[in-house]
């Protein structure tokens, strides 16, 4: 393949890096944000699978078999602890500010300088050789593409070298998405948005590789496992060994876990990006996916490539790539180097930025600030230096990253270089994992522990690796020639790989150190008040760890205002500071003296920019600071903590105040509705005996006013005053009945009831009603149903009511049914008449017909029958409901329980 098409095809690769890094900052913008999201945040925390995932896990399965995959597990083990642990640091950092690990460490140990300068420096030192792994990956894919031959052992012109105009390429991008502001905890829109775009497309190229050598040089899993068993090799490699592999297969487990925690790329990614805890919790089950799924044709492109390279001299690391080229699928080969490409430039991206933020404010900011003793009333130039030198250290980084590939990083395979980093990470362990939950540990145990913990890791897995008389001496028979100094055997600790060896060691003298020197010396004030914040954190509030800073002395808030101006500028100063006096409802217009929670709050905002052992400095260069002992930080946390829960309770009495008050509402709004259809029902009852007793005086008035009335007519007169009369009658004790029955003094006489039966009288009962109008009643009634315990007369006035309304309002026939189940019996008497519109379903179960529409046309009859069905049924524990629409006749539903 040429080398045109493969520098146009990098160059387009990261163009779309570009273009999809500022698609993101302009939604940004727009308050539209990409990286708001859980998915997103996920992808983003798969840069953890780098070229070493991509080309090296291949090339490792071929020598260890499934061993590879221990790398994983671990990982995948540690996710369901995110809540816990990654919570907590999240958690930590955002109260604190914290810009890097280095930053991390660094301030729960006091605000240290020597301890962030010394875990900044380790982690360039441990991790350089991690970013020329991803370099050498780019080269070695780029030599396959080409069919040339490593340029290692020959002179080369680094013009001349695509892999130089690559990694130049990308610390382009680094500055131009990593860079733009000095405050290191603004999220970095386009960078993060772009390292979830590479990881998309490194786990796509990886699968197509997998899927074209399973499927299409072979003929699927079960095909390559047959024909690697017949091999001895790959037989041996599928079959687990015991002995010293269980304590290896725990060592690079446990390596894996730290990496994925405190790597600084995954450090950045997953606290210093986070933008809601919440998003730890998808994390927690999707980043362990997609380490399966990128893991899933490890094995076969492995086998694949041993079988098909048999007796080649090709570097198991290239096989993914080198599969597709010997098989002449060259677009499958450009989509693998472009795979390989992400999966590489992902890791430098995020890595540079890591690294570059803590050489800046763990070295260079505290380097210029206490011993240049910077004036700052007069440099107004200092975030143009800040930024400067963040972006000379990324530049610094990748070309020594550059230089070391090609120097040195030939002679070992992407898996070696990865592990050793992995163990140089983990140094930072004991000091944070103790740091968290420990509040014993202290700076002197910390840097004890950091300090002889990457002594060893150096003589074990560096120091071999060095060529030359002495070193070779010391590596075969030991320091000073004691062979129990020997590094790849230390104390006579043989049987294992190197890497084991040298991680068992390192941890060991490590924690040993930490947790020893903390337990037999004292912490310092400063140290004490970041461990209650640290080990506590979700204890104090971020309001509380605002108000409760372990600080006394005398501050001016001009002179804080010129101090951030120089780091931040006037503007984001004062929007900052106009917000926190909103906030806390004061007015720091009127006044020039700080308290010392603005004090606390300007140096969380330096923190953001320029660490926090470095705005200590800044702050103190401003303030005059007096020392504080250990009673009075004791008295201030103690002051925070009961400051809170004040807060508490009185949020607490506050909602039960807000809740009393609804409730007193809503019962006044009730009493409010009752009074007016207390009203509505006297009004209505009154009219309601009024109309009978008009008639009854107009009648009996004729008679009386005519003796000589006819006889028929008096009779038919009287006769008319005796049903007036009775209608009088019945209306008053409905009333009466209802009154009773809401009242809760009627009793129920609970007895066996027999529903069908009572239905068939009740239908009697009613059948000159129907007989007069011609309609047919029918019965869906089982033969055998079980009784009801009910109140068997109160229960057939329901069932009068219900059938005697059908039998008025029914043009031909009347359906009355019985459903029974288990627990409930259901009732339904159906009509085909005009039907109720559904609007007045609730309210013709009200009195009168009345309640809230007195424009409704009641019904013939007293207009109380339903209202007293429902009262009965709903003192039997069932319920009534109407089922109708308009012309489509009404089904009226008893449900009551067996």
């Amino acid at each position: 393949m040429s080398n045109l098409i493969i520098i146009l095809s990098s160059v387009l690769y990261l163009i779309s890096l570009f273009a999809v890094g500022y698609y993101a900052e302009v939604r940004a913008r727009l308050k539209k944000s990409i990286i708001d999201n859980p998915y997103i945040y996920s992808l983003s925390l798969a840069v953890f699978c780098t070229a070493w995932t991509f080309f090296g896990s291949v090339g490792r399965a071929t020598a260890t078999g499934i061993e590879f995959l221990y790398i994983y597990i671990g990982p995948t083990l540690l996710a369901p602890l995110f809540i816990l642990v990654l919570r907590k640091i999240i958690r930590i950092s955002k109260t604190q500010r914290i810009t890097s690990i280095a930053d991390f460490i660094s301030t729960r140990y006091g605000k240290n300088i020597s301890l962030g300068i010394i875990v900044t420096l380790l982690c360039v030192l441990g991790v350089i050789p991690y970013i020329a792994l991803q370099l050498k990956a780019i080269s070695s894919s780029i030599e396959i593409l080409n069919n040339s031959t490593s340029q290692s052992n020959q002179s080369f012109n680094i013009f001349k070298d695509t892999t130089f105009y690559i990694a130049m390429g990308l610390a382009s991008f680094v500055i131009l998405f990593g860079t733009r502001s000095i405050d290191a905890t603004e999220k970095h829109e386009g960078m993060v948005a772009a390292i979830a775009f590479e990881s998309i497309v490194k786990l796509v190229a990886f699968i197509s590789a997998g899927l074209f050598v399973t499927y299409f040089l072979f003929d699927g899993f079960g095909d390559i496992m047959q024909k690697a068993a017949a091999d001895n090799h790959l037989k041996q490699l599928l079959t687990f060994k015991g002995g010293n592999m269980y304590f290896q297969t725990f060592a690079l487990m446990f390596l894996s876990m730290m990496a994925v925690l405190f790597l600084p790329r995954q450090f950045h990614l997953s606290v210093v990006e986070n933008v809601h805890e919440s998003q730890v919790i998808k994390a927690t089950w999707l980043f362990p996916l997609y380490l399966f799924v990128i893991n899933i044709f490890v094995i076969p492109i492995a086998f694949g490539g041993s079988l098909i390279f048999h007796n080649q001299i090709i570097n198991p690391d290239t096989y993914v790539l080198a599969l597709p080229m010997h098989s002449g699928n060259k677009l499958l080969a450009l989509l693998v180097y472009i795979g390989g490409f992400s999966a590489s430039s992902s890791m430098i991206i995020v890595e540079t930025i890591a690294l570059g933020i803590m050489i800046s404010n763990q070295i260079v900011m505290p380097f210029l600030l206490t011993f240049k003793r910077i004036n700052i009333n007069l440099d107004k130039n200092i975030s143009t230096i800040l930024l400067f030198n963040r972006r000379a250290s990324i530049v610094a980084i990748i070309f020594f990253a550059y230089v070391y590939d090609k120097v040195i990083a030939e002679k070992y395979s992407l898996v070696s270089i990865g592990l050793i980093s992995f163990a140089a990470v983990a140094q930072f362990a004991p000091c944070i994992i103790g740091g968290i939950y420990w509040k014993q540990a202290n700076k002197k145990g910390a840097v004890a522990g950091i300090l002889i913990g990457f002594s060893i890791w150096f003589y074990t897995l560096i120091f071999p690796s060095i060529s030359g008389p002495a070193f070779d001496s010391i590596t075969h028979n030991g320091l000073f020639g004691i062979s129990m100094l020997r590094p790849t055997s230390l104390f006579g600790l043989d049987g294992f790989d190197v890497v084991t060896h040298g991680f068992f060691w390192s941890m060991f003298f490590n924690s040993v150190a930490f947790i020893g020197i903390s337990m037999i010396t004292e912490k310092e004030t400063d140290e004490f008040y970041q461990a209650e914040m640290f080990v506590d954190v979700f204890k104090y509030s971020r309001q509380s760890a605002e108000d409760s800073i372990a600080w006394k002395g005398t501050a001016y808030i001009p002179d804080l205002k010129l101090l951030l101006n120089n780091f931040i500028g006037k503007k984001r100063t004062d929007n900052l500071l106009s917000n926190y006096a909103k906030k806390k409802n004061i007015n720091i217009e009127s006044t020039t003296k700080a308290n010392p929670a603005l004090v606390n709050f300007a140096e969380r905002i330096l923190a953001g920019a320029i660490g926090s052992a470095s705005a200590r400095i800044m702050v103190k260069s401003v303030v005059k600071e007096e020392v504080l002992s250990m009673t009075e930080v004791l008295k201030i946390l103690h002051e925070s903590q009961m400051m809170k829960e004040t807060n508490k309770e009185l949020r607490k009495k506050s909602n039960e105040l807000q809740k009393a008050t609804d409730q007193l509402q809503k019962a006044n709004e009730q009493l409010k509705q009752i009074d007016e259809l207390k009203d509505e029902f006297l009004y209505t009852v009154t009219h309601e005996l009024r109309t009978p007793l008009t008639s009854i005086r107009a009648l009996s008035e004729i008679v009386h006013d005519n003796p000589d009335l006819p006889e028929d007519m008096k009779s038919e007169y009287l006769g008319a005053v005796i049903k007036e009369t009775q209608r009088l009658s019945y209306l008053i004790t409905q009333v009466l009945n209802l009154e009773r029955y809401e009242s809760g003094r009627t009793k129920l006489n609970i007895s066996n009831v027999d529903i069908a039966a009572l239905i068939y009288n009740t239908a009697d009962r009613v059948k000159t009603l129907v007989t007069e109008k011609g309609i047919k009643v029918e019965f869906n009634i089982p033969f055998k149903i079980p009784l009801v315990k009910g109140d068997e007369d109160l229960l057939n006035q329901v069932f009068y009511n219900l059938i005697s309304n059908a039998a008025k309002h029914a043009e031909s026939i009347i359906t009355v049914s019985v459903h029974s189940s288990p627990d409930k019996m259901l009732i339904q008497v159906a009509d085909d008449g005009k039907g109720i519109a559904p609007e007045v379903h609730e309210l013709i179960f009200d009195k009168f017909f009345q309640a809230k529409n007195q424009t409704l046309k009641k019904p013939e009859g007293s207009g109380l029958g339903l209202a007293i069905s429902k009262r009965i049924i709903e003192m039997h524990n069932g319920k009534i409901w109407v089922e109708s629409e308009v012309n489509n006749g009404a089904i009226f539903n008893v449900e009551i329980p067996v």
